[in-house]
């Protein structure tokens, strides 16, 4: 009896530490998820506002997660499957939209991970791949996507997603503007003082490795200015791309006026890289 009375005494013992570890974990996860993910849920302005056509996208992702995007029609060119950075919403691309769709003739698919804008859910790493599949998935139904001409484009937190597709299927090319190399270097980064945290995060978002594995010709684009991601992440990943690869650095730009400071050049840069992605710059 009393054995028996030790061994339920043990059980609940390891029941109680499960449990205080899971709920410590769920709470560590959502800690580091309000570190990485600034999403904003009010749509201040849409491709309309800079005088172009667009539809509005709904899609359902392979976990029945509604997220939102926009189609903007170009005059022939490429198709761009866009994936933003972490904070706010597609709105706040909408000018850079406009820009690109003008100068190059591109296509556009751009969509809110969840969480943001007008998606449903909650981010988390797994769940912008998702995402990303569910836009994947959009652009090739199109019949007025060429699925041989499509072009990832990632800025920021959405290189990583960028690369992770890229891996996973065959794409004309790939634009990686203003990477980091992973958030465990990121965040090694922004708290020096928290030795050890870079293990805490995992391998989350490693645009570095990702990268490395990518067939398709890639371009990295990056601000040498940029007061958040350092110049030298560029560099790192474009140096781990393999062949066709392009690099170009954008004087005196940020983290955020990549497109702004660039100008015309920018521009110039991306739409030769476009046109011809396998040959020399």
């Amino acid at each position: 009896m009393k054995q028996l009375a030790l061994s339920a005494a043990r059980v609940l013992a390891v029941a109680v530490v499960l449990y205080v570890a899971v709920g410590l974990l769920l709470r560590y996860t959502s800690l580091i998820n309000q570190f990485i993910y600034f999403p904003d849920s009010v749509i201040y302005q849409d491709p309309g506002d800079f005088g172009l056509e667009f539809e509005d996208v709904y899609l359902t992702t392979s976990d029945s997660v509604r997220i939102h995007g926009w189609f903007v029609p170009g005059s022939g060119g490429p198709t761009l499957i866009w994936f933003h950075g972490n904070g706010g919403n597609i709105s706040n691309r909408a000018d850079n939209i406009a820009g690109l769709n003008r100068r190059l003739g591109v296509s556009i698919l751009i969509i809110d991970y969840r969480g943001y804008g007008l998606s449903e859910g909650s981010p988390n790493e797994q769940g912008t791949y998702l995402d990303a599949e569910a836009a994947m998935a959009h652009a090739l139904s199109r019949p007025d996507v060429d699925p041989e001409r499509l072009v990832l484009f990632g800025r920021s937190l959405g290189c990583a997603v960028a690369a992770e597709m890229a891996v996973r299927h065959d794409v004309y090319a790939v634009v990686l503007e203003s990477p980091f190399t992973s958030i465990p270097a990121m965040a090694s980064r922004a708290y020096p003082f928290l030795p050890g945290l870079n293990l805490l995060t995992g391998n989350m978002y490693d645009t570095l490795g990702k990268t490395a594995r990518i067939d398709a010709p890639v371009m990295v684009l990056h601000g040498d200015s940029d007061e958040i991601v350092p110049f030298e992440m560029g560099r790192e990943v474009f140096e781990a791309a393999s062949e066709p690869k392009r690099f170009y650095r954008i004087r005196g730009a940020g983290h955020n006026d990549t497109y702004a400071v660039g100008g015309a050049p920018y521009l110039d840069a991306l739409s030769s890289f476009l046109a011809d992605p396998h040959s020399e710059p």
